[in-house]
């Protein structure tokens, strides 16, 4: 395998320069169809057929350039964004940083991206292509009605979606949180599905691991009201549990092996306040197979990843695949989706 020799070379450069080389590679590979997924790895969500439960996260392609790249590495689905409607520089540099030691990140990066007209130029070429490719849509720093800009991602970006994700849960643009909130969720979903209008494409809710019970009753009590079709636990956290690194107490989100914890525990939480009703996609610290499996049993019907891959390489997706159909042999199911939420 070639990342173990290349991650000490890639360990020199400033994280944001790494991460952009690994785009540039990324976009150098012929795009073919994915490899084939063991059909026992499939799951049925939203309407549509998930070949594999482990997808990328969004944060890694946030401008829409090589979801087809990541596709052909293995991974059973791409969620590409935070895409906002106007292009954002994001927040001063440095604004990523690596915590080695504790095998985690932090970043403060402010949902950079070239805006939704690039974005959408680059979606609108690969219509018709294999793959479930998701949009993650967000709200511009500066907005006057972060309402109004969900609602235009939405109109613009569903006929282009596999399906939506509304991210309301990063903790670098001031006051997005808050849109995680009684009167104000509900007022938002009701923006996003009425520019959504007739069409089927699945929208997706990604919450933070920094709630307290009673604001996840709150919520789960307006996602069973609504038409969401699913709820992604969690995002990046901005508590700070023991870490080792001199990075530690830099401002921003937490991700990596430290979150894993939170965000487990995150989603024991809304299976049980849900009912287990609608369907749960875990994020947060998800390194291994047997880290996605303990998510899958808890409860989750989907896994995404993005900050193990700074540490274990492009193809972790394709090798925890690999790795929950061993457990699924091992614990005697037939497919993943009767392991969903079996010890929940």
């Amino acid at each position: 395998m070639l990342f173990p020799a290349l991650r000490p070379l890639l360990f020199t450069l400033d994280p944001e320069r790494a991460h952009r080389l690994s785009l540039a590679g990324l976009k150098r590979m012929p795009t073919g169809k994915p490899p084939r997924h063991d059909p026992a790895l499939a799951v049925s969500l939203g309407g549509l057929t998930f070949p594999s439960p482990v997808g990328v996260a969004p944060g890694y392609d946030k401008d829409a350039e090589v979801p087809d790249a990541l596709l052909g590495l293995g991974f059973g689905f791409v969620e590409v964004g935070t895409i906002t409607p106007f292009p954002q520089a994001g927040n001063p540099k440095p604004r990523l940083f690596r915590l080695v030691e504790d095998r985690a990140v932090i970043n403060r990066m402010g949902f950079n991206n070239g805006g939704a007209q690039a974005a959408h130029e680059r979606l609108r070429k690969r219509v018709g292509r294999p793959g479930v490719v998701g949009i993650n849509i967000g709200a511009n720093k500066d907005s006057d009605d972060r309402i109004a800009d969900y609602a235009l991602l939405t109109e613009l970006m569903a006929p282009l979606a596999s399906y939506l994700t509304v991210n309301i849960s990063s903790p670098n643009t001031p006051g997005l949180r808050n849109l995680q909130a009684g009167d104000a969720l509900k007022d938002l979903l009701d923006g996003v599905f009425e520019a959504r209008g007739e069409r089927t494409t699945p929208v997706f809710l990604k919450l933070a691991p920094d709630l307290e019970p009673k604001e996840i009753d709150a919520i789960a009590k307006i996602a069973g009201d609504s038409p969401l079709a699913a709820l992604i636990i969690s995002n990046t956290t901005l508590a700070r549990p023991p870490l080792r690194s001199k990075h530690a107490l830099e401002a921003g989100g937490l991700s990596g092996a430290p979150l894993a914890p939170i965000a487990l525990q995150r989603l024991k939480d809304f299976r049980k306040a849900t009912g287990g009703q609608i369907p749960l996609i875990a994020a947060g610290g998800i390194d291994s197979a047997d880290a996605a499996w303990e998510r899958i049993v808890a409860g989750a019907s989907l896994v995404q990843l993005y900050s193990a891959m700074v540490y274990q390489g492009p193809t972790l997706g394709r090798r925890i695949a690999r790795g929950l159909k061993q457990r699924l042999q091992r614990a005697g199911f037939a497919s993943i989706e009767e392991a969903i939420g079996s010890q929940s």
